[in-house]
Parts: C-alpha cells; sequence; structure tokens
C-alpha cells in the first residue's frame, strides 16, 4: 500500500515506533543497519562506512569517489527496499530518496532535550554530560549528513507528512497516529504511480552505478532524475562526448524513456581521488 520512511531524532524512539508500527500494519521494517548491510553487499567497502554513517563528511572525504559511490549505492539500497511494497525503512536519508513518491508517508520523530538525556541515562547508565553530548554530536552528525547528500534540512518540518514530538506523545499513540494516516492517505492511484516511480527510479539508479562503477564514466557527483518519460542525467565533467555516451547507454539501458543531459561541463575540472 504504502512506502513509510522515517526520521529521527537519537532517543525520539525512532526504532521502537517503526518496529511496532510494521507489527499493526503487517510491514516489513527495514532497519538502518539492513540499508547498511546492503551498500556494503553492493560493492562498497565496509571499512570506509564509519566516514559516512549519517554523518557530514570530512573535506577530503567529500571529495572523492568514495563519497559518489556511497552516494550512489546507498540510494540503490533505499530503492531496492522500496521496490518490495508496504515497507517502513529508517534512516540514510530514505525519505529524501522518495520525498517525491506518491505512495510514501514520510514521518519525522522528535523529542524534547530533557527527554532524550533521561532515555539515554536509563539505556546506557550515562550521566547527564554524556548523554547531552551524545545528543549534540547525533543532531550535528545527522543534519551534516542530510545537508552534505542531499541538500535538504532534516529538521525542516516541511520535508514530512507528520513530526510527532514523543516527548508527548507515547509510542502506542504515535504508532496510532501514523498508522491512520497511512490507511487514509494513500490511494490505489496512488500507490500505482507510487510503484511505477520507484520502478523507474531503481531502473535509473542502476544505470547510474553502472555508469560509474562498471564503465568507470568521468563524471562527478553523478545522479538521475526522472521527468515523465524522460532520464535527466546531473553531474559535473569536462567532456561532451563523456556526457553523450552517457546518455546512449542510458537509452539503451532503458527502452522507452529518452536522456537528457543536466550535466555542467567544466573544462578545468579535476577530480579527486
Amino acid at each position: 500500500m504504502a512506502v513509510i520512511t522515517f526520521s529521527r531524532q537519537v532517543a525520539a524512539l525512532g526504532d521502537e515506533v517503526a518496529g511496532e508500527l510494521a507489527k499493526k500494519l503487517g510491514y516489513k521494517f527495514i532497519t538502518r543497519k539492513d540499508i547498511e548491510k546492503r551498500i556494503v553487499e553492493l560493492g562498497f567497502p565496509e571499512n570506509k562506512m564509519p566516514k559516512f554513517d549519517e554523518r557530514k563528511p570530512g573535506f577530503f572525504a567529500s571529495l572523492t569517489k568514495d563519497r559518489d559511490e556511497y552516494l550512489n549505492y546507498a540510494q540503490l539500497a533505499i530503492l531496492e527496499a522500496a521496490e518490495k511494497k508496504n515497507v517502513i525503512i529508517i534512516g540514510r536519508g530514505a525519505f529524501a530518496v522518495l520525498q517525491n513518491v506518491p505512495n510514501n508517508i514520510s514521518v519525522r520523530l522528535i523529542a524534547d532535550e530533557q527527554t532524550r538525556i533521561e532515555r539515554l541515562r536509563k539505556e546506557f547508565n550515562w550521566d547527564e554530560k554524556q548523554a547531552l553530548q551524545r545528543i549534540q554530536e547525533s543532531d550535528a552528525n545527522r543534519a551534516g549528513f542530510h545537508s552534505s547528500f542531499y541538500n535538504i534540512d532534516v529538521s525542516n518540518p516541511t520535508n514530512y507528512h507528520a513530526v510527532i514530538n514523543t516527548g508527548l506523545v507515547n509510542l502506542e499513540q504515535a504508532v496510532c497516529v501514523i498508522k491512520a494516516l497511512v490507511e487514509k492517505s494513500v490511494t490505489k492511484k496512488q500507490e500505482e504511480d507510487g510503484n511505477k516511480m520507484i520502478s523507474e527510479l531503481l531502473k535509473a539508479q542502476t544505470v547510474v552505478n553502472k555508469l560509474s562503477m562498471e564503465r568507470k564514466l568521468n563524471i562527478e557527483f553523478m545522479h538521475a532524475s526522472i521527468q515523465g518519460n524522460t532520464v535527466i542525467l546531473h553531474g559535473v565533467s569536462d567532456s561532451p562526448a563523456v556526457v553523450e555516451q552517457a546518455l546512449q547507454i542510458i537509452r539503451e539501458e532503458m527502452p522507452g524513456f529518452d536522456a537528457k543531459s543536466a550535466v555542467s561541463i567544466i573544462h578545468d575540472f579535476k577530480t579527486f581521488q
């Protein structure tokens, strides 16, 4: 019926609410660890994962090929999960990847600072200073991650269908609110259109990964979007010929779709390895 994506602050009951909601709806819960495992299975080195673990990459990490590869693998893993239908996906910017999908319902869970401190103290037997430090680090990392990879403000409520304060609303109430929202919001037409869009986005991302990782075409920050029956390729390159080659491959890999370029051509562009 729907694909539900969760964004959450640390100690805002994200995993707890998502897990219970999955049980109530009969959905599959795709955890952050599930997405992480799939990213590694697709080919991203496990030892490099900590650099991009829902945090803003360091300056040099943000300029390396690793950054592009991580993002391409992450988006592919998220789209693969969404294609399974009736799933709940938490973390890794899933709400941003699926933002325009008609049957996606995006939810953000927050809580006041003192509630979050108390939850962390209880869970880890920390003192207040340790708990507060963890909150500040997590909030900064997640803000940096979403800004760096998706150019999006994770705390902006307009990015979500609902923002729920689990300092004021308990777990059971939060689950009931989201369940009702999903059941009353997603129409059959939205479900059909959404499933079609996810399938197309997955095909486009698969082609992007082939262009980047298999063909190793020199287009940095490469990604694709779909408008109607046209795949639009984005990125930065120093070669119009390479871009045209990429467009031809997209047309071959996605019959029935045209391909157009929104790649910026910068002739003295230097890549960072």
